[in-house]
């Protein structure tokens, strides 16, 4: 009986740790207004954010490129842009870890005030 006690309470030690870390990792999420505001701060460093993809535009220049929108920011700081060499769907719920970039300019009209490039991408179930 001693013994499933104390396998009991490994458990339960092991389930709240796996608790505390998903609840650690949605801490450090950032918001899309959030990383507007601080764009020049976080330029170059890697951050996660989550949101629903609103648009997807594949293969372009090597890279998909993943339009992302939380509910947060004004009208031209609501819509995150996102490269990675994974994809989704529109309407996709998705975390993202990638690298700040501040503007970047591609050429040909296509220049971005904040960029995260080279995500991952996790699509939620």
């Amino acid at each position: 009986m001693k013994i499933l006690s104390i396998a009991f309470a490994a458990l339960i030690f092991t389930l709240g740790l796996v608790s505390f870390s998903a609840s650690a990792q949605d801490a450090n999420l950032k918001t899309v207004a959030a990383l507007y505001q601080g764009k020049a701060a976080l330029a170059g460093k890697t951050i996660s954010a989550q949101g629903k993809v609103v648009k997807v535009n594949n293969d372009i220049m090597g890279r998909n490129w993943l339009h992302l929108q939380d509910g947060t920011g004004a009208a031209n700081s609501n819509d995150l842009v996102v490269t990675s060499k994974q994809t989704a769907a529109v309407g996709d719920q998705v975390t993202i870890t990638g690298v700040v970039a501040v503007n970047r300019d591609f050429g040909s009209g296509y220049a971005y005030a904040l960029l995260i490039e080279e995500a991952s991408v996790v699509i939620k179930k």
